[in-house]
């Protein structure tokens, strides 16, 4: 997309926010439909299941709504609502419901092939190993970690999203790291050893 269609794009954004302010239900709706493929995916990365995710991202958008006199217009839409989500979902699975509706081990829901990039380097086993290790994540790392590796967003983007430092942000994908690290260790092992004979 060239510099014009940028400008075009955010101009459109713009009266459409503005339309939504005066009420117009049908602007909004239509700055849900171009926002809501990414507010779910931050939804789900944190909280691991599609309905959660559905109803997190519906709920954002409700408070957007709601709070849209109190939004910044100069700034972009995007990472506004996507950090409404994020701190829903983070609160969700801190939650003693989320704990209780927690899938058993081996059940984790797998999202769909487009869903991340690792998708299509893991095989089946490794993919089930890592939403196991994602799961036992505090939800704080979980979400740094799955706004970094699968949203790609940068160390200013995730603490813009999170409302927190980017020292925290850095702190926190450590520790998620090193954890995972930890719990795949025995797959990557074996992984090595099967690579290595003849």
């Amino acid at each position: 997309m060239g510099a014009a269609g940028a400008v075009e794009d955010a101009e459109s954004e713009t009266g459409l926010l503005e339309k939504a302010r005066g009420g117009s239900l049908p602007a909004f709706e239509e700055i849900v439909r171009r926002y809501q493929r990414r507010v779910y995916a931050t939804a789900y990365r944190i909280v691991r299941r599609h309905e959660v995710a559905d109803d997190v991202a519906q709920e954002a958008f409700i408070r957007a709504h709601r709070s849209l006199d109190r939004f910044d217009a100069a700034r972009p839409f995007g990472p506004w609502i996507c950090r409404i989500a994020a701190n829903l979902a983070v609160n969700h699975v801190r939650s003693p419901a989320a704990r209780e509706e927690a899938l058993p081990d081996g059940h984790a829901e797998t999202p769909s092939a487009a869903a991340s990039p690792l998708q299509g380097v893991l095989d089946s086993e490794a993919r089930a190993m890592l939403e196991r290790a994602l799961q036992d994540l505090p939800a704080e790392q979980r979400a740094v970690f799955c706004l970094r590796v699968f949203e790609e967003l940068s160390y200013r983007e995730i603490a813009d999203v999170l409302a927190i430092s980017i020292g925290t942000v850095m702190s926190r994908l450590s520790r998620a790291r090193e954890k995972l690290r930890e719990a795949l260790a025995p797959y990557l092992a074996a992984a090595r050893r099967a690579g290595s004979e003849p």
